[in-house]
């Protein structure tokens, strides 16, 4: 699937405009990360943009989030390491750990866009140009700031062999690129 599809797919099963905002984030990231690993720009890019296709049609219910995708995502004919890293990045509906290097970079690059975006919203300005990658660190750090952020799937960078300064600059440098597109 080429990324104009599927963007296309994307928008016809999301209609929330910050989960549209954070599919790009996460694309950004993913691209980011697969560049710095030396991996598939193209194919990581796309795991992250549709990595929540199916989070309004399941309700968020995380006993199922993933799952659905998959099933729309084969119907597509997409390359299947992208829908068991997309399935992956949701451990309570795939019912297994994460194993393989895919699977942390999705998981933990997602994850991360949430955290940061909320450092943003912060800021007065609202804006990603003002957060420095310190100040997304030290919120790592306070449990009670994005309370639902998970702070150990973001440490899944580690395993990437990627220390967590480093992983955050990468993503925080990668969302900036598009923060007109995410309107931050």
């Amino acid at each position: 699937m080429d990324r104009s599809s599927a963007v296309e797919l994307l928008h016809s099963y999301i209609q929330n405009e910050r989960m549209l905002q954070h599919s790009y984030a996460a694309e950004a990231v993913m691209r980011a990360l697969a560049r710095r690993l030396g991996r598939d720009e193209d194919q990581w890019g796309l795991a992250g943009l549709l990595h929540d296709l199916d989070v309004e049609k399941v309700q968020a219910d995380l006993t199922v989030h993933g799952l659905e995708a998959a099933k729309i995502l084969e119907e597509k004919g997409v390359d299947p390491e992208i829908i068991e890293a997309i399935v992956m990045h949701n451990e309570m509906a795939s019912g297994k750990p994460r194993q393989q290097e895919f699977h942390f970079a999705l998981a933990a690059g997602e994850t991360l866009t949430g955290l940061i975006m909320a450092t943003a919203l912060v800021y007065p300005d609202r804006k990603l140009a003002s957060v420095k990658p310190k100040s997304v660190v030290k919120r790592m750090k306070e449990k009670n700031f994005a309370a639902s952020v998970s702070r150990d799937c973001i440490l899944e960078c580690e395993k990437l062999g990627i220390p967590l300064s480093e992983f955050v600059d990468l993503s925080l440098k990668a969302m900036q690129e598009i923060s007109g597109h995410l309107g931050l």
